[in-house]
């Protein structure tokens, strides 16, 4: 892969401006991790993006497939790749070749923002390795780390064969999105599972015996043989008796790797394909807040401080690019970077607390302003401490929906179009929540591991208020019934009607309380 891509540098007159930068994020509060740029040609930056952003993983033909999607979206104009950085210590950031100055500097400041960001944000703290000894910093060292799962999985690729890793790959990135992002990845997972745990050894108990009333005709009446089968009949009764899992797990991927029955290399691919998914899930619950900040202090250092007069039009002319809004899609470099001026102009004026929610009338809210100064150190606390869907529920207003003309739309099946459905803040502010909720994904949890008494795997879609799509969903099964080996069942609702899907290795079923069809 491209080893190259660590071994490139800086030329001497963009060393010149990142080291003025540098100095300008540190002077406006910013706490970031040592970032390294390196400056890459677009196949090269193609080839790293394709892989995530690091420059070796482990080998499965989807990194080929995004490569070639990336390189022909940009050789026809349709994309381009400006930045790209990387949630490790160092950071590593790399810059397109062949951009103009302002543009370099338009990425070094967001990059530098993105970097607060991951040091600072609570969500990023899951992502650490532990701590120096010394400085009290997060350890990151996710290059390394995701060049051993490389090597992890070539070595096991060399042993028992490429296409049975990539297959079993493809199995284990159908379930990635299966894991509680709540929950940190270092959650301790055993490697055998507790229904093969003895579960009759509690001291002072003993097994049930026939009645000897010789001594010497004890090893007759109660012989080993007999002693061992009821040693069994015990433990069998108490595994029976003992939920598995006892509480609903949402970390499927680990409950997989607690109780499945997977060979050695099964285990370490779904292992490493764990770790990445909860490697790149802060990502994912922070996608409005981390491009606003990004956003919003390139915007602060580079029309303040870093931009000469003759820049200021092109950097304009970027900034445009970046915050365009469109009729169909939500901008998170927009409605973050928004926000975050709504907040900080909010402390800014005393725009908050009992008295001023407590005020109704219109011209005086408008007119509020306490000058407090306050919004830099608020805006400080909010980057720390929320994720998307914190930070939507507690700093969207009514006022600002309203600026920013934010709306609810839906699909109207009459002319087959999506249409506005609603301007109000409530049907807004909900519809947002409910489509961060969760990084977008469904929410599924581990309900039996021995459902019906066979050993089958039953999982339960948390509904909240959208089906789910049903060739998806049998995808899914089709790969959970490869893992646990067993039937797999997944119990959601269609149409609001309870509904089980099936896959018992040969076959799919739709069930519910009146019809079963294959």
């Amino acid at each position: 892969m491209a080893q190259f891509a660590l071994k490139t540098s800086l030329p001497a007159y963009l060393r010149d401006e990142q080291r003025k930068i540098e100095a300008y994020a540190r002077a406006y509060g910013l706490d970031f991790f040592p970032t390294l740029f390196e400056v890459l040609p677009y196949d090269h930056i193609n080839e790293i993006a394709a892989y995530g952003g690091f420059p070796s993983r482990y080998p499965h033909w989807r990194f080929g497939m995004s490569y070639e999607e990336l390189k022909k979206s940009s050789e026809y104009g349709l994309s381009t790749i400006y930045e790209m950085v990387i949630n490790n210590s160092p950071a590593v950031a790399y810059l397109l070749e062949g951009n103009s100055m302002v543009d370099q500097k338009l990425v070094m400041a967001h990059v530098y923002g993105h970097v607060d960001f991951f040091k600072n944000n609570f969500a990023f703290r899951s992502t650490d390795q532990g701590k120096d000894a010394e400085t009290g910093e997060p350890i990151r060292k996710w290059i390394d780390a995701m060049a051993n799962h490389g090597a992890v999985l070539r070595r096991w690729a060399n042993r028992v064969g490429i296409e049975k890793i990539e297959t079993f790959i493809d199995d284990c990135l159908s379930l990635e999105n299966l894991i509680d992002i709540h929950r940190s990845q270092h959650r301790d997972v055993r490697s055998e599972s507790i229904l093969n745990e003895p579960a009759y050894d509690k001291p002072g108990e003993e097994l049930p015996r026939l009645r000897v009333d010789r001594d010497y005709m004890a090893r007759y009446i109660n012989p080993d043989a007999y002693l061992e089968a009821q040693r069994k009949k015990v433990e069998t009764e108490a595994t029976k008796a003992k939920k598995t899992p006892e509480e609903a797990d949402r970390d499927v991927m680990g409950f997989l790797l607690e109780h499945a029955p997977l060979e050695p290399w099964e285990r370490d691919v779904l292992a490493v394909i764990r770790r990445e998914a909860y490697y790149f899930a802060p990502q994912a619950q922070t996608k409005i807040m981390n491009e606003g900040w990004a956003t919003y202090w390139h915007s602060k250092i580079l029309t303040e401080k870093a931009a000469d007069g003759s820049e200021i039009i092109d950097y304009a002319d970027r900034c445009a690019g970046v915050l365009a809004t469109s009729r169909d899609r939500l901008n998170p470099y927009k409605l973050g970077v928004e926000l975050y001026r709504r907040v900080e102009e909010r402390w800014n004026r005393g725009q908050f607390g009992k008295e001023w929610d407590e005020c109704d009338d219109l011209a005086t809210r408008q007119n509020w302003d306490r000058r407090l100064g306050l919004g830099r150190k608020k805006l400080f606390e909010v980057r720390s401490l929320y994720t998307d869907v914190t930070f939507i529920d507690e700093f969207l207003t009514p006022e600002f929906v309203i600026d920013q003309k934010l709306f609810a739309f839906g699909y109207n099946p009459k002319n087959d179009r999506y249409e506005v459905e609603t301007r109000q803040f409530q049907a807004v502010k909900q519809k947002l929540l409910f489509q961060l909720t969760n990084a977008g994904q469904p929410i599924i949890h581990v309900e039996d591991a021995n459902h019906k008494n066979r050993g089958e795997l039953l999982l339960v879609h948390d509904h909240q208020g959208i089906d789910l799509r049903q060739d998806y969903a049998q995808a899914v099964l089709v790969a959970l019934e490869r893992v646990w080996r067993r039937p797999v069942e997944l119990r959601t609702l269609v149409e609001g009607k309870t509904v089980f899907l099936r896959f018992d290795g040969n076959e799919h079923k739709v069930k519910n309380d009146a019809v079963s069809r294959g």
